[in-house]
């Protein structure tokens, strides 16, 4: 059999109820920030891919929101985006954080997942470097309770540290080995087919989340209205341009993006830039203004002209 026809590619996505880590996990397997990492639960709220391209196989990792029980329209949207995708992809990783006890949410999570039964699915137990190896053992053997209870077979339960970059090259290799026989699907250099705009919108949407009040992440949308290179510089000192807009629901949630005298969004705008200019490898000047759409998250306009 020749290596071409021993490579293989395809889909994989990390699940989990909010915060268990699947996003800090992507980043980890792909090698470099793909996608936007937070404290706050629902970070995460469109379909992501990160690409691996080793000499063996091409694996395209898929990030969904956390499912959840939905209160807005939004909420709503999110988790028919979540079972959409666990029935299109090769493999389903669950993300069991070794810090926490499986609880209801887990529960919910797996009874829903057990329906997709063609998809093989892995536990993943992340956050290990959180908790003492007793605690991770005593947390093994609970997801393979749960798996019984759930009629779910677990492919493997694999314990990793994405933080501590402990056993993702493990995990990558498992996921890989359950991708059926294919081409290779995106060019070598690529870790990721979101448009760069959305990218910037998404970093930008993370400084905005960073050290704010428990109830502004679900408010806060970014949309980038306008990003080029500048024109008038010369070849080897190149700028890019990006104009964009924070939505927030309500004008008290505007003064605090704002903070006092404008600080706050300073801090954003340097914290985005500089991720940016990272992930795109050219300066950026970063131009932010904050505005309010009224409660956009229940509104089905709104949510259109915001994206989702």
């Amino acid at each position: 059999m020749s290596d071409e026809q021993t490579y293989r590619s395809g889909f994989a996505c990390f699940v989990g109820r909010p915060n268990a880590g699947k996003s800090t996990l992507t980043n980890a397997v792909v090698g470099q920030k793909v996608v936007i990492t937070s404290d706050k639960p629902q970070t995460t709220r469109t379909v992501v891919r990160g690409i691996v391209t080793r000499p063996d196989a091409q694996l395209i990792l898929v990030d969904t929101p956390g499912l959840h029980r939905p209160r807005t329209l939004l909420g709503e949207r999110l988790n028919d985006l979540v079972h959409t995708t666990w029935n299109e992809v090769d493999v389903v990783g669950v993300c069991f954080p070794a810090n926490e006890k499986i609880g209801p949410g887990d529960r919910f999570l797996v009874t829903e997942l057990a329906k997709a039964r063609r998809t093989p699915k892995v536990a993943i137990v992340t956050k290990t470097d959180l908790a003492s190896p007793e605690r991770i053992a005593e947390h093994l053997l609970d997801i393979v309770e749960l798996g019984r209870e759930t009629g779910t077979e677990w492919r493997e339960i694999v314990p990793v540290s994405a933080v501590k970059d402990d056993q993702v090259d493990l995990l990558a290799d498992l996921l890989v080995g359950m991708l059926p026989e294919g081409p290779q699907l995106y060019p070598d250099d690529e870790l990721s087919d979101e448009p760069e705009e959305h990218l910037a919108a998404e970093l930008i949407r993370e400084a905005a989340l960073d050290g704010v009040r428990d109830e502004l992440p679900h408010s806060i949308a970014v949309v980038v209205e306008e990003m080029r290179m500048r024109a008038d510089r010369p070849a080897d000192k190149p700028l890019l341009d990006i104009h964009a807009n924070l939505y927030v629901e309500r004008d008290s949630q505007k003064g605090i993006v704002i903070g006092h005298r404008g600080s706050r969004l300073r801090e954003v705008g340097r914290t985005a830039r500089e991720q940016i200019q990272a992930l795109l490898g050219v300066p950026v000047y970063l131009d932010l203004h904050v505005k309010v759409a009224k409660d956009w998250q229940r509104d089905p306009r709104q949510l259109r002209k915001l994206g989702f």
